[in-house]
């Protein structure tokens, strides 16, 4: 599912900033479990290796978090950019036999890479292409052309060791580098005995003939039994249905495939459906809504299930309506769909998603969506998530009494959270939260990103009041919070109308280096933490603005073992920008713009943050009549600033004046040193009201503090915005 706008404080432009991995091994990313928690993300048969950690000959991009780049939707926010002859060469981290990679060429362009084991090139190549990539949603507010990486597979021919070297070298055409997954793929499995195999029925298995009406004959043999999917590759040109009481075999899905869109189409079935150890590889290339371009569409019916599958190029793995009493979807790939990867439509009971990898989804990559009937009693358990390049990682739109839990959630991008708990409806009849959501034991990576709609961040999970208020006991415990671009944990009414998020509890979380706050507040409600424990906080601990003004406060209850985190943000007119610890890829920046900013006095409602809010038409104006003022803001980390621009609005109304000032800096806050000695400063309206400082060579500083002792036009200190720059 995708956000709607709604109107709210406008927010600076914030720039990017950089995180780093879990764990990261000689450039191998481990997931690694909180202490005293169940495993984290899903039991995964392959170990990725990062394509920035690896030897190449090519230029790594990123980092970057910007909407609409390429760095921004890469596993890490980093990749490797090959032109042709470049290469990119893998230290192989465990036993294997097969490589899947995610990668992007550019628009409209299509090659191959050529793949060297320990210095011998391979005759099979691995083919890239931009077919499924680069897709827009323009009726969808605040998102820009995404899906920029794709996956391609090889089985190599032969074993490769930990140590051994695979390198992929372009031959024709730019490619970018993300990731490499390597596995070591079991023998292919044999027919079960007395099963239908759908060659029996007239199955082509080289992809040339159509084999549909094949699938159908097979599936109504073997009812009650098993059909048979032997290795090969099956054309299917339009769904199934009436598919119930049976299970659909493969020898594994690097072995069978079938090629299609549409795999399994029905409102309803009897049930006892079982899908398991194959591959559904579709060609869908763009996001069609009323298009049920999916594996499976609507309802397998109860007790069903759906295990060691390989979906890819779908608009949707699994969109679920009907009657899925106690399905279990376990143990699959759900790679490059252009909308969510799996959706539990409306009135699933029971329902276990659990251990399942999910790549590169173009919306929600795991959603609950409570349409027409509540889901209830259903579960998000220890699954992998990384790169939904729109919307949410996890969303729990309404329902009863479900869970999220141990799951591991990296790199949002765009639209949404890591996870989102939510009350936003889109559609009626809905419904809302109820009951006690669980969500315990998850790990996010990098999660959290601007909202263009909004205008400012959405944070790494996200508990919204969208369209009502929540009612539901939200218990959320044991959660890891990491690199956060902006804040660890967000409550939000985000439908602009300040119903309540409330009946809320944090326990346990340890969130390291995020960019902004650890409580990003704006609804009235109540939470109770206890037990967070935050390290590397990038502006302040809390940001408590609820929006619409007036529309009541939110509590934080401390409940003790909190640590890391107890300074507030002061000033509710501006945004926080990412801070300490990240280091900026956009050396243009204004380092000033946002950061928290105090002075030794203000005049009415001309507060210290008007001068880093970006609006050179609101300004600061110190105590009057009260010489010498200072102004001071908190950089968030040091840096080797060299140019101040300092403004005053540019309305004529606002006459020529000098101001005398000098500029001090500190690395502590406590202890100052003068950078420029006083002198005065002449602005004009005929010239902009602009006044440029240089500072030395060597200067080094996180606090700077402008000293100001006259001002010719009026009896304060006055600016209307202090830009710090590095050039």
């Amino acid at each position: 599912m995708h956000n709607s706008s709604r109107p709210v404080r406008r927010m600076p432009t914030l720039a990017t900033v950089t995180a780093t991995t879990v764990a990261l091994a000689a450039g191998t990313l481990v997931m690694t479990a909180p202490a005293a928690h169940a495993a984290v993300g899903a039991d995964l048969p392959f170990t990725s290796v990062e394509a920035e950690s690896a030897t190449t000959t090519g230029a790594k991009i990123g980092p970057d978090y910007t909407q609409g780049t390429l760095a921004s939707e890469a596993s890490g926010r980093q990749a490797v950019r090959l032109a042709a002859g470049q290469r990119v060469e893998f230290t192989v981290p465990r036993a294997a036999n097969a490589v899947n990679v995610s990668y992007n060429v550019p628009d409209g362009q299509s090659g191959t890479l050529d793949v060297y084991v320990n210095g011998q090139k391979l005759a099979k190549t691995l083919a890239v292409t931009s077919k499924y990539s680069y897709v827009d949603t323009s009726w969808i507010a605040g998102a820009k052309t995404h899906h920029f990486f794709d996956n391609a597979r090889l089985l190599l021919g032969r074993n490769v060791q930990p140590g051994d070297k695979v390198a992929f070298q372009a031959t024709s055409t730019q490619v970018t580098v993300d990731v490499a997954d390597f596995e070591q793929v079991a023998a292919a499995a044999t027919r079960p005995a007395g099963s239908v195999s759908v060659t029996d029925k007239g199955a082509d298995p080289s992809g040339q003939g159509d084999s549909t009406q094949a699938f159908r004959d097979a599936i109504s043999a073997a009812r009650g039994g098993v059909v048979w999917i032997p290795p090969g590759d099956y054309r299917v040109t339009s769904s199934l249905n009436g598919v119930q009481n049976v299970t659909l075999q493969g020898a594994g899905s690097w072995y069978s495939v079938v090629h299609t869109s549409r795999f399994i189409d029905q409102t309803g079935s009897s049930g006892g459906v079982h899908l398991k150890d194959f591959a559904v590889i579709g060609e869908v290339t763009e996001r069609v809504d009323s298009n049920p371009d999916n594996f499976v569409n609507g309802s397998l019916g109860p007790n069903s299930s759906v295990s060691g599958m390989w979906l890819q190029h779908l608009k949707v793995g699994l969109w679920l309506t009907g009657n899925n009493d106690n399905l279990v979807v376990e143990n699959n790939r759900i790679l490059d769909t252009t909308a969510d990867g799996l959706n539990l439509n409306g009135n699933a009971r029971g329902v276990r998603v659990r251990n399942n990898f999910l790549r590169d989804n173009g919306d929600d990559a795991l959603a609950m969506w409570s349409l027409y009937s509540p889901d209830t009693n259903s579960s998000f358990e220890n699954n992998t998530i990384s790169q939904p390049n729109l919307a949410n990682g996890i969303a729990i739109y309404g329902g009863t009494d479900l869970a999220v839990t141990n799951n591991l959630v990296a790199d949002t991008n765009a639209l949404g959270s890591g996870i989102a708990i939510s009350n936003q409806k889109f559609l009626d009849p809905f419904s809302p939260l109820a009951g006690t959501i669980t969500v315990s034991g998850n790990t996010l990576v990098r999660a959290g990103a601007i909202n263009p709609n909004w205008n400012h961040p959405m944070g790494a999970l996200r508990v919204d009041s969208y369209d009502s208020a929540i009612e539901a006991t939200v218990n959320i415990t044991g959660t890891t919070v990491t690199d956060s671009p902006y804040s660890a944990f967000e409550f939000v009414s985000g439908g602009g109308h300040g119903y309540a998020t409330k009946n809320i509890t944090v326990d346990g979380a340890t969130v390291r280096n995020t960019g902004t706050v650890v409580v990003q507040a704006e609804s009235q409600g109540a939470a109770k933490f206890s037990n967070v424990q935050a390290t590397g906080v990038g502006a302040a601990g809390i940001y408590n603005c609820p929006y619409p003004n007036g529309s009541g406060a939110f509590t934080l209850t401390n409940g003790g073992g909190n640590s890391g985190w107890d300074t507030t943000w002061a000033d509710c007119s501006t945004w926080p920008q990412p801070g300490a610890g990240n280091p900026d890829p956009d050396p243009a920046r204004n380092l000033a713009k946002g950061r928290p900013a105090s002075a030794t006095g203000s005049q009415d409602v001309y507060t210290p943050g008007k001068a880093v809010d970006g609006d050179a038409n609101s300004y600061w104006e110190s105590t009057n009549n009260a010489f010498p003022q200072a102004w001071t803001v908190d950089l968030g980390s040091n840096q080797p600033a060299r140019r101040l621009v300092l403004k005053l609005p540019p309305a004529s109304v606002w006459q020529a004046r000098t101001q005398t000032l000098s500029v001090l800096g500190s690395t502590d806050g406590s202890a100052y040193s003068t950078v420029v000695a006083s002198k005065d400063y002449r602005f004009d309206p005929a010239t902009g009201n602009t006044v440029t400082v240089t500072l030395p060579s060597g200067t080094n500083l996180r606090y700077l503090r402008l000293n100001v002792t006259a001002n010719t036009g009026w009896s304060a200190a006055q600016f209307s915005e202090v830009e710090a720059y590095l050039s």
